[in-house]
C-alpha cells in the first residue's frame, strides 16, 4: 500500500530530523530524551505486561492545548471513578514539560513514536480499559492496535474540515484511522455532516468543545493576585497573551505612546532572548520576577513582562482589553476562551479561520479581529472610549462561553450509558 509505505517513511525522516536538530534546538532535544527507556519507566509506574493492575483510562493529547481539552473529562472521570487509573501521555515537549507534574494523573510520559512494536509493547503495559483521544492526532499503528484489541476509543472535542485528508478522494489510508474509533465527539454540526459524507453517522454526537467547561472552572475559582493588582492599580489594562514577535510588533506603538494604560504582556516562548527583545520594543518595561521581589524605585513601568509559565489565564482578569498571540502566523491564535470567560474584549490577528470558538466570538460581537497595528489601535481607542460598546462586548463574550458548556457533561453520560467503566 503506498499511502503505508509514505507513512513509514515520514516517521522515519521524523525521527531521523528530530535527532539531527537535537543539538541545537531544544524541543528536539527534549522530544528525544524524554522517550528514552520509556518503556522501561512505564513498566516501572504501570506494572510489567500480564501483572494484576487497576483498571486505567488512557487520554493522548498532542500537546498543552488539546490537554486543556482533555482536562474536564479527566478530572470528572477521577472523580467519578476514584478507583481507575489515568495515563496520560503527549507527544509534543510543549505539553510534557510543562505538564509532567500534574497530579491529576497516575503516570505521565511522551507518546513513543508510532510503530506496530512500540503500539503492541505500550497496549501491553497499559491495558487500558477506555482510550480518550482528544481533538486531532492520527497515529496509525497506535489506532489499529486499540482497535485490534477491541479496546472502546473515544475522540473528545474532534473538528473536522473539508480540506482534511479524510475527505479527499486519496484520502483512504486516513479514511481507516477513523474507522478505529468507537465514538466521535465533535464541536460542531459541520463536522458531524462531513463524517455523514463518510458513511460515520450513528458513532458521531456533538457535544462542543471541553475547553468552555475547564475555562468557565479556571474563572469561577480564581484567586486574586495582589502582585498584579498593586501594578494595574486600577488603571485600563491591555493584557496580551502567547504573544509571538508579530504580536507584539503589532501592539507596541499603541503601549510606547499610552504610558497611562497598563500593559501586561504574556509571550507564548520566555527564553532569554526573545525577553530581551520584547524589552527592546516596549519601552517602559519591569518584568514579573523583579516586580515579586518587591516595590520599585522611582520607575513607573507602564508594561509587565511576564517571564513564567502559568499565571495567563488568571491575568485576564485584570484586563480592560485582552490581545490573543498567534492570529500573524499560520498556526494561527491561541486560546481565546481563557480571556472571554472574564467577560473581556477580545482581540486578535487575521488567522483564526480555522477557531471555532474564535469564529463564534467574532459573530456573537465579543471578539475583533485585525490586520494590522493601525486598525488595532482604532480597536482598542474604540473600546477604551466608549463605555457603551466595551461592556457590550464583555457581555456578548462571557455568554457566548456559557451558553457554551455542557460538553464533559455530555461525554460522560455517554460512557457510564456504555457502561465503558
Amino acid at each position: 500500500m503506498v499511502a503505508l509505505f509514505l507513512y513509514r517513511v515520514f516517521l522515519l525522516l521524523y525521527r531521523l530530523g528530530a535527532r539531527l536538530i537535537s543539538p541545537w534546538n531544544a524541543k528536539a532535544r527534549q522530544w528525544r530524551r524524554g522517550r528514552l527507556g520509556i518503556f522501561e519507566r512505564l513498566e516501572q509506574v504501570l506494572g510489567g505486561p500480564g501483572t494484576e493492575k487497576k483498571p486505567l483510562v488512557w487520554f493522548h493529547c498532542a500537546s498543552l492545548g488539546e490537554f486543556e481539552q482533555a482536562r474536564p473529562l479527566l478530572e470528572k472521570i477521577r472523580e467519578t471513578h476514584p478507583g481507575h487509573r489515568i495515563l496520560l501521555t503527549f507527544f509534543s515537549p510543549s505539553g510534557y514539560e510543562v505538564k509532567k507534574d500534574y497530579p491529576g494523573a497516575d503516570a505521565i510520559f511522551y507518546l513513543p513514536l508510532d510503530s506496530p512494536g512500540h503500539a503492541r509493547r505500550l497496549l501491553a503495559i497499559a491495558q487500558p480499559q477506555l482510550v480518550c483521544w482528544v481533538k486531532y492526532e492520527y497515529w496509525y499503528y497506535y489506532l489499529r492496535e486499540i482497535r485490534k484489541n477491541d479496546i472502546p476509543l473515544l475522540l473528545i472535542s474532534g473538528v473536522f474540515r473539508p480540506g482534511q485528508p479524510f475527505f479527499k478522494r486519496w484520502g483512504s489510508f486516513h479514511r481507516g484511522m477513523l474507522a478505529c474509533f468507537t465514538h466521535f465527539f465533535v464541536q460542531n454540526e459541520s463536522s458531524k455532516k462531513l463524517l455523514g459524507t463518510l458513511g460515520i453517522s450513528g458513532q458521531v454526537t456533538v457535544s462542543g468543545d471541553t475547553r468552555f467547561d475547564r475555562v468557565t472552572d479556571i474563572a469561577e475559582q480564581f484567586k486574586p493576585m495582589p502582585v498584579i493588582e498593586a501594578f494595574v492599580n486600577g488603571a485600563p489594562c491591555i493584557v496580551a497573551g502567547s504573544t509571538w514577535s508579530d504580536d507584539e510588533e503589532e501592539l507596541d506603538h499603541f503601549a510606547n505612546t499610552h504610558p497611562d494604560i497598563k500593559f501586561i504582556i504574556a509571550p507564548h516562548e520566555i527564553d532569554e532572548a526573545h525577553l530581551k527583545d520584547i524589552e527592546k520594543l516596549f519601552h517602559h518595561t519591569v518584568r514579573y520576577s523583579t516586580l515579586v521581589k518587591g516595590p520599585l524605585s522611582n520607575t513607573a513601568p507602564n508594561t509587565l513582562i511576564i517571564d513564567n509559565i502559568g499565571l495567563l489565564s488568571r491575568l485576564y482578569h485584570y484586563a480592560t482589553i485582552t490581545y490573543i498571540g498567534g492570529g500573524f502566523g499560520e498556526d494561527g491564535i491561541h486560546n481565546a476562551l481563557e480571556a472571554a470567560v472574564y467577560g473581556k474584549p477580545v482581540v486578535f490577528g487575521p488567522v483564526y479561520d480555522k477557531y471555532i470558538e474564535a469564529i463564534g466570538l467574532v459573530d456573537a460581537g465579543g471578539a475583533f479581529s485585525i490586520d494590522n497595528a493601525l486598525e488595532l489601535e482604532d480597536t482598542f481607542n474604540q473600546l477604551l472610549k466608549d463605555a457603551a460598546a466595551c461592556a457590550e462586548a464583555c457581555k456578548a463574550s462571557r455568554d457566548y462561553v456559557y451558553s457554551n458548556t455542557g460538553a464533559t457533561k455530555k461525554i460522560m453520560g455517554y460512557i457510564e450509558e456504555k457502561r465503558l467503566l
